[in-house]
């Protein structure tokens, strides 16, 4: 065989294993499938990886690797992980691909920059298409399933360019409308004017409208449409969101403006990176474990272990892609133009089976397929990946991590909703004396323009119990440092162009 056809043969077999029915596979096919499927993919792929890639051939001599002696899932896990730092950075961009070839179809995305320079990833057509497995599987559990009967707008509103979000999403639905379920696609960009006009004057010509966009940029619009008196619940809205942690606090306070009845098959949070893609998602499943979890801290413990954050909880697909997390550390290994091993995408967190966890539910006397049925919630045996908002996304007090999800919740409460919008950003200052102080700066909702004499006082303390409910070292903090304020509030207005910005991602925290 031509050595172009055995290479074709082998990505194809490898990226993309089963496009058309995958979806049918996640639904129908067992907690153990997958498991074997994990160990068989993410072996066979290091060890193409250790003969294909250049970059990652001279990594492991480098490293004193023999990657023949590689022949299971032990055995892997003693290979060192790769990173930005450790690998990408320290290779020619030719070096890391298949082959050491730049030549292929391809586009490229950048990193967002936020934790440092910009990184450019090569993406091939099959992240398009894994992702498109997932946009099939939310398609599939809407209660207006898409097709002549009930035509469905899909609004795209991550940022378009050199970012992924935009371009892959746009793809993927384009993918699956095509395949499977056939939408209308507005890739409308991170643009809230237009989104607007869409649900003003577009999308009540369809049965449904999805609505894709970073959490708090979705929030914002929705916060727009109400103020411009868009009736939302005559949409029957759906969203889908990527990029940034939320809680549930936050889903139902959005899943209540929409009129969303089912949470669980009519949200879904991506866990991405512009590195590989859609790596994981949340599902009827994850979203339901969640939810049940928090009810119960003696199982939420169990299944995360740190009790003062809420992790992400999402399942993978490990035909395309898998997880492992030693000593709480994510690394992923998965397929792409530039093949990643064992490889640190710079988040903490855990991994489990769908075994694992439906076990731990049976020893705290939670049946999970009941509940399942309970929710209407379709159950996928996929393996789970939770993921902890980043310590690089955090500032400090005093030493102290404090993180934006502290705040996030308590700004949903009806008294703070009232008059701001939900939006801040942290800044750790010194006072003349040079203490330390959180200044916390708030953003004012559209149209408030003067604030109650009563209200920085009242925000100030329901702030304050937040943090110490949330952060039993910040109540420490406050003890040791007394009558000394800790935090400052700022309230800033509506689209502040310094701290509020439109058409960028927020940024909760300023360094």
């Amino acid at each position: 065989m031509p050595k172009t056809l055995a290479r074709k043969k082998f990505v194809t077999r490898l990226s993309s294993p089963r496009i058309t029915g995958m979806a049918e596979l996640v639904r129908s096919r067992k907690s153990s499938f997958w498991m074997r499927l994990r160990s068989a993919r993410m072996v066979a792929l290091f060890r193409e990886a250790a003969r294909r890639v250049p970059a990652y051939h001279a990594f492991l001599n480098t490293s004193g690797v023999r990657s023949s002696s590689i022949t299971n899932l032990d055995r892997l896990a003693t290979v060192p992980p790769t990173s930005k730092a450790s690998y990408l950075r320290r290779f020619p961009l030719g070096q890391l691909c298949w082959d050491g070839d730049l030549g292929q179809p391809a586009v490229f995305s950048a990193t967002s920059g936020s934790t440092g320079k910009p990184f450019y990833f090569q993406r091939t057509a099959n992240l398009e298409e894994q992702y498109s497995v997932l946009v099939e599987l939310f398609l599939g559990n809407g209660k207006c399933v898409p097709g002549p009967e009930n035509p469905t707008l899909v609004i795209v509103g991550f940022g378009m360019g050199v970012w992924i979000g935009g371009t892959l999403t746009y793809r993927a639905f384009d993918l699956a409308s095509r395949r499977a379920f056939p939408v209308s696609i507005l890739p409308a960009g991170v643009n809230k004017t237009e989104i607007l006009k869409a649900l003003h004057d577009l999308a009540p010509s369809f049965k449904q409208t999805i609505l894709i966009g970073y959490p708090p940029f979705v929030k914002d619009v929705l916060d727009q449409a109400e103020y411009e008196k868009i009736d939302l619940k005559n949409l029957n809205l759906r969203f889908l969101f990527a990029a940034e942690a939320f809680t549930e606090p936050f889903r139902d306070y959005l899943a209540q403006k929409a009129g969303i009845k089912n949470v669980y098959c009519d949200t879904l949070n991506i866990y991405g990176t512009s590195d590989i893609g859609a790596m994981a998602f949340e599902t009827p499943t994850s979203i339901l474990v969640r939810r049940l979890a928090l009810k119960r801290p003696d199982l939420y413990e169990r299944l995360f272990g740190d009790t003062s954050k809420t992790p992400t909880l999402a399942q993978y697909n490990p035909a395309y892609c898998s997880f492992e997390a030693p000593d709480g550390e994510i690394l992923l290994t998965g397929y792409g133009a530039m093949p990643l091993i064992r490889y640190a995408v710079g988040d903490r967190g855990g991994v489990h089976s769908f075994d694992e966890v439906q076990q731990l539910f049976a020893e705290a006397g939670i049946d999970l397929g009941a509940e399942a049925r309970k929710a209407d919630a379709p159950l996928y045996e996929l393996p789970f990946v939770y993921v902890y908002e980043r310590s690089d996304f955090a500032t400090t007090l005093y030493g102290l991590q404090i993180y934006p999800e502290y705040l996030r919740e308590t700004l949903l409460q009806e008294g703070m909703q009232r008059y701001c919008s939900g939006k801040f950003q942290l800044i750790t200052k010194y006072d003349e004396n040079q203490n330390q102080y959180l200044e916390i700066n708030l953003e004012k909702r559209i149209g408030v323009d003067q604030l109650p004499a009563s209200f920085e006082a009242e925000a100030l303390r329901t702030i304050e119990t937040a943090f110490r409910e949330k952060s039993s070292e910040y109540r420490e903090l406050s003890a040791f440092v007394q009558d000394r304020a800790l935090l400052r509030l700022a309230f800033r207005t509506c689209g502040d162009p310094e701290f509020f910005p439109s058409g960028i991602k927020q940024k909760w925290v300023k360094k």
